[in-house]
């Protein structure tokens, strides 16, 4: 390096080498690839230090809180070349990201790299020749408020994780785990699940009518009888119950009054008009971005801020972690100008349009995200240079940004009311309502999408209307009758529970990604439609945590922990007082220790129970949920819940069906003609299975002796052969002859001769389907039968095939260009212990619950990456003193 050279550390290397283009000469450019350190694992300290204060946590809780740092193992080399590029320095620019994490990354960089030249720290929001210039020119020093908030959170996962985990590990399941927000948003999806299986439909009849008025027609919906309203979707509570006073048709009083009305008079009772103006959605934010992008794009919260933060690194867009939704004064002149020239003049308004935000502390970042600079490119400008979900997300955001600028959508909304002619229940009134936009405004640029509305049927329909006045009668061309049942409240989707989570301020946006993906991940969410499913062992963890921990997922305590850390990056708290009063307790109340401590007895099978009324049960057992019933002879009757069911399908009437139903009968099928061991088909927790009957041991009469005199260990008896029956067979009609082919796979087709290692051909049937194998090399099969049927020639033909060809017209496996950080191609596999991504170095476990088919290429570098971040489980070499704070002056 260059004398007079100033080395700058950033996050990312993609971000690196952009930055390096606007820097110029005299800079030298290194990423750390995020952290290079965090709190070891307890079980990874050195053995002298395991039964000392930082055996427990990695923190020593009566030391101030002092947490045991390591650098991660693949971060080393990291390390190493940050240190020796930092010798030939004269000045260390820390600029990582402008949040807590990047502050808390570049104070993690100046204790590890202990640097004797003079160190800046450089922010910015985007990546543009202008804004990093300004940033160099404008340095500071590191926040240590911002830093004691990020360790905070961090000492507090680590607190809560590790002392609640263990009581689910007891009482629920081992290798359970609790988190401060993961808990809390698991229970928001369990209590959503529960609404949905307590509640009860109703049942009502519509009528809709379509009018003539000279010759135009429309459509009006019956909405009073004789002065009271009729009941729709909305009237009706969870229970089934009418709220408020009103007219419920049946299905015989939609006949009769239907009948009536097709003989009626019917004549315009009132026509009524007012303004409709509507108001440009403001800049996205982190969660409204995540929202949107989940409605319009169908990404998921993860998908969406890998997308993002690519975007930004290459200089598109601004920082995507914000909780503001402001513009700078630049931002709101670019915005402007473009919707000037898109839409002319008029399409502005006269005074900029100034956003703020709800959330009490926006810290995050400065500004909305939006197209990057003082002069936005446009999404046509860009083609070719972004990958489709790149530009799919930046026209999202860029649409957005100019919207935010223009002026209201603005028109008329008329009603109109009908009356018949008296009825045997009086006067029927039906509305037509419709808006006329006459100033399209901001709507010719964006429009926000919604969430599904579960009284979508309800609403009126906006239509343009015929030009009447009262009193001017009208002819009935058509009148429909519809009968309903109301619908229980939706399952979140990722973009509704975004909203939630923001709105009971769970959580900070830019971790609502990594939220979400954790609780999928350890089994407690699956992803079914799109729509957030919870599993049984969800429930189970949530009796636990409510009965015996409830402060720890209720909404307000998880918010106000949110406002602390937050007072302290203010510099209004101290982060050790706080930490003290959390896990030691306060003014009489008990802290986090004490109340894990004080449990007591825990009844693991209620814990684990749900009851489902009528004396069945569900319970959460050690391989998976199953129903339990006590019959009139005491006999307990027990069967599996399958695993297509989700819980509010699994109603009390479908749990005594599968109790009643017959049990598949255990069926001698013969005799193994190798072994001469008996073959029998069974039912089992995952479906029906052949199995080879073990012959009882003989036991003697005498038990063999030690020399001791004590008697001999018995060998324990080997393990019978079992396989699971193809989807194409049944219990009722397999044979012995398809038994004994099921029991001798995996079948060993043969050597290619041309293989000169000579590594033989096996075909079997896999999680995912059946495939051959040679080795490393894999070939998925088209049906289970070739199993059985596929000759040597044609696996040879199948295995000289492109690995990901047939796979990708089924979307099942996917092939991707080459990974930023180590430059290889990125492919995913099917493996052992399920789906991966890897890149020939790194191997990144797709999480359960994934759809392997909307995996990008975004999202299998985010999943390399977490791995590398994660590093391998190793011990460290040698003990070292826990790390010592330094406090740089503040700015």
């Amino acid at each position: 390096m260059a004398d007079g050279t100033k080395l700058v550390i950033v996050e990312s290397p993609a971000k690196g080498k952009t930055i390096e283009r606007y820097l110029g000469e005299g800079y030298k450019v290194l990423a750390s690839v995020g952290h290079i350190r965090d709190l070891v694992s307890p079980r990874d300290l050195p053995a002298d230090m395991k039964k000392g204060p930082f055996g427990k946590f990695a923190v020593d809780v009566d030391s101030a809180f002092e947490p045991y740092y390591v650098v991660n193992d693949d971060k080393r080399k990291t390390v190493t070349e940050l240190k020796k590029a930092l010798k030939d320095a004269d000045e260390l620019i820390l600029a990582t990201d402008e949040d807590r994490e990047g502050e808390a990354i570049a104070w993690h960089l100046l204790e590890v790299l202990k640097p004797k030249v003079p160190v800046q720290r450089m922010v910015f929001h985007e990546i543009t020749k202008e804004a990093i210039e300004h940033a160099r020119d404008n340095t500071r020093q590191l926040d240590m408020d911002l830093v004691d908030a990020q360790e905070t959170r961090r000492i507090l996962d680590r607190l809560y994780g590790y002392e609640v985990s263990p009581v689910l590990w007891r009482k629920v399941r081992q290798g359970l785990s609790a988190g401060r927000v993961q808990s809390p948003t698991a229970r928001l999806i369990v209590d959503r699940e529960r609404e949905r299986m307590a509640f009860v439909p109703a049942a009502y009849w519509s009528l809709a009518a379509t009018f003539d008025a000279s010759g135009k027609e429309f459509l009006a919906r019956l909405v009073r009888l004789d002065g009271a309203r009729v009941a729709t979707g909305s009237d009706f509570d969870d229970r089934g119950q009418v709220k408020g006073v009103r007219t419920i048709l049946d299905a015989e009083a939609a006949a009769s009054l239907a009948e009536e009305l097709e003989a009626s008079a019917f004549e315009v009772a009132s026509v009524e008009s007012k303004p409709y103006r509507r108001r440009p959605s403001a800049p996205f934010t982190t969660s409204t971005l995540q929202q949107e992008a989940g409605r319009k794009l169908r990404f998921s919260a993860k998908q969406t801020m890998s997308v993002a933060q690519s975007l930004y690194e290459n200089g598109y867009i601004t920082y995507m972690r914000t909780d503001s939704p402001s513009l700078s004064a630049q931002a709101i002149s670019a915005a402007r100008t473009q919707a000037t020239a898109l839409y002319g003049d008029g399409a502005v308004p006269q005074a900029p349009r100034l956003y703020s935000g709800k959330s009490k502390s926006a810290q995050e970042a400065h500004e909305a995200i939006r197209p990057a600079g003082d002069a936005f490119a446009t999404p046509s400008s860009l083609k070719g240079k972004l990958t489709d979900n790149e530009h799919r997300l930046y026209d999202l955001i860029w649409k957005r940004t100019v919207a935010s600028q223009m002026i209201d959508a603005t028109g008329q909304t008329a009603t109109i009311t009908i009356a018949s002619a008296k009825t045997s229940r009086g006067v029927a009134e039906l509305t037509a309502s419709g808006t006329v936009i006459t100033e399209p405004g901001f709507l010719q640029a964006y429009e926000e999408g919604k969430d599904v509305d579960r009284y979508a049927d309800d609403a009126e329909q906006d239509a343009t209307l015929p030009d009447v006045k009262a009193k001017d009668a009208l002819g009935l061309k058509n009148l429909d009758r519809k009968d309903h049942v109301t619908t229980p409240p939706p399952r979140y989707t990722e973009a509704s529970l975004v909203k939630a989570l923001e709105e009971l301020e769970i959580g900070r946006p830019s971790t609502y990604a990594s939220i979400i993906d954790t609780i999928v991940r350890r089994g407690f969410v699956t992803v079914r439609g799109g729509a957030l499913v919870p599993e049984w062992i969800a429930f189970a963890t949530m009796n636990l945590l409510e009965e015996h921990l409830g402060q720890y997922v209720d909404y307000d305590f998880t918010a106000e922990m949110l406002a602390d850390l937050d007072r302290i990056a203010d510099g209004d708290a101290d982060r050790v007082e706080w930490l003290t009063r959390f896990y030691r307790g306060h003014d009489g109340k008990p802290g986090l220790r004490d109340v894990v401590g004080n449990l007591g007895e825990i009844d693991a099978r209620a814990v684990n129970s749900i009851d489902l009324g009528e004396g069945v049960t569900l319970r959460v057992g050690q391989y998976g949920p199953y129903l339990e019933r006590i019959d009139e002879q005491g006999t307990i009757q027990r069967a599996n819940v399958p695993e297509e069911l989700t819980p509010d399908e699994l109603t009390l009437v479908r749990a005594q069906e599968l109790l009643d139903a017959p049990p598949v009968e255990e069926r001698v099928l013969g005799e193994h003609p190798e072994t001469g061991k008996s073959i029998i088909v069974k039912d089992g927790r995952f479906g029906p299975y052949v199995q080879e009957v073990e012959p009882e041991p003989e036991t003697p009469a005498e038990p063999e002796l030690t020399k001791t005199g004590k008697p001999k260990r018995v060998p324990k008896p080997p393990k019978p052969r079992t396989a699971s029956l193809f989807k194409t067979m049944t219990p009722e009609s397999i044979d012995l002859d398809a038994a004994v082919a099921l029991l001798s796979l995996p079948r060993t087709i043969g050597i290619d001769p041309a293989d000169e290692s000579a590594t033989p051909i096996t075909v079997r049937n896999g999680r995912y389907g059946p495939f051959i194998t040679k080795g490393d090399e894999t070939r998925s099969l088209d049906s289970e039968d070739e199993i059985f049927t596929i000759t040597l020639e044609q696996a040879i033909e199948k295995l000289a095939q492109p690995k990901y060809g047939a796979r990708r017209q089924s979307s099942a496996l996917a092939e991707f260009d080459a990974d930023p950080v180590s430059g290889k191609p990125i492919k995913v596999k099917d493996g052992r212990f399920g789906p991966y991504v890897t890149d020939g170095e790194t191997n990144a476990t797709i999480p359960r619950g994934e759809d392997i088919a909307a995996v990008t290429f975004e999202r299998a570098v985010e999943l390399l990456q977490i791995k590398r971040d994660k590093g391998p489980a190793k011990k460290p070499a040698a003990r070292k003193a826990p790390a010592k704070r330094r406090t740089p002056a503040k700015k």
